[in-house]
C-alpha cells in the first residue's frame, strides 16, 4: 500500500520556497534548495523539451519569468538553458538537476503539465524514466486524467494524483474534447484514471466532490494555492494539506 503520510504531514511549497525579493524565482534550484533546507515538501511543474529532456517550468511562454519571450514549446534544452531567469543567476532547471539537488531530503510533488488538446504521453514516459532511480519520496499529478491513466500503465509503482477544480473557468478546458467539463469536475473518471490522491482548488473545498474524495474514497487531499489567511483557514478546517506560496506557514 502506498504511503502518503509525508504528503499530508507538512505544508507543500508551491513551485519551491520562492521569493523574488530574495532572488529566488519560482521553479528554480534556489527555490527548491530553500524549501528543502526549511523542511518543506515542494511542488513543481514539468515540460518536455524538443530534444526529449524533462525540465521544470510552469508557464507556456517565457515572458513572465525569463529575459526571453515567446513559447517554451519547440525549444531544445540548450536553447532554454541559454535564457536567464529574471533577477537571478538561475536558469531553467532539468528535472534531473532538481532530483540531484534535493536528494531525498524532502518530498516532491511533480505536476505533469496538461496541454489538454494533446495527450503528451511522451512527457509521462520521460518523467517516469527520470524517477525510476530516484530514492526519495515523490508523487506525480496532473489536471489531465489521461496522463494519470498513462502513468498507471507506464509506472504503476509511482504514486499518482489528480489536480482538479470545477473545470469551468480556465480557457485551457476549451480545447479538451476527450471528456466533458462535468466529467472532469466530478472526477467520474476515477475508475480508469486510477488517481490515488486529489489536489483540489481551495475555493471549492467543502463541495460534494471534495467531500466524496475525503469521506467516501478516503483519499489524501491537498489544497491549492494558499496565499491568504482565509484560504489557509478553509484548507485546515477541511483537513487538506496546504500547497502554499508567499508566506511561511511555520512562522
Amino acid at each position: 500500500m502506498t504511503d502518503f503520510s509525508w504528503l499530508t504531514a507538512r505544508p507543500i511549497a508551491h513551485r519551491g520556497l520562492h521569493d523574488s525579493k530574495l532572488g529566488r524565482i519560482e521553479n528554480t534550484l534556489s527555490a527548491f534548495d530553500a524549501a528543502a533546507r526549511a523542511g518543506f515538501p515542494m511542488e513543481m511543474d514539468v515540460h518536455l523539451s524538443a530534444d526529449g529532456v524533462v525540465y521544470v517550468f510552469h508557464d507556456d511562454v517565457l515572458d513572465r519569468l525569463t529575459t526571453g519571450a515567446g513559447p517554451v514549446a519547440g525549444r531544445t534544452m540548450a536553447e532554454l538553458k541559454a535564457i536567464p531567469m529574471v533577477g537571478t543567476e538561475d536558469r531553467i532547471p532539468t528535472l534531473r538537476e532538481v532530483l540531484d539537488l534535493v536528494g531525498g531530503r524532502t518530498g516532491l510533488v511533480i505536476e505533469i503539465k496538461s496541454y489538454f488538446a494533446e495527450r503528451q504521453r511522451e512527457l509521462v514516459e520521460a518523467t517516469a524514466r527520470e524517477l525510476a532511480t530516484y530514492g526519495g519520496p515523490v508523487v506525480v499529478e496532473s489536471f489531465d486524467p489521461r496522463q494519470i491513466q498513462d502513468l498507471a500503465e507506464i509506472a504503476p509503482e509511482l504514486p499518482r494524483g489528480i489536480v482538479a477544480d470545477d473545470a469551468a473557468s480556465a480557457a485551457d478546458y476549451n480545447d479538451y474534447r476527450f471528456l466533458t467539463r462535468e466529467e472532469l469536475a466530478t472526477l467520474s473518471h476515477r475508475s480508469w484514471s486510477q488517481f490515488q490522491f486529489v489536489s483540489y482548488w481551495v475555493k471549492l473545498l467543502g463541495n460534494d466532490v471534495s467531500l466524496r474524495a475525503r469521506d467516501e474514497w478516503k483519499l489524501p487531499v491537498t489544497a491549492w494555492t494558499i496565499r491568504k489567511p482565509e484560504d489557509r483557514k478553509m484548507a485546515e478546517g477541511f483537513g487538506a494539506q496546504l500547497v502554499f506560496e508567499g508566506f511561511d506557514p511555520g512562522a
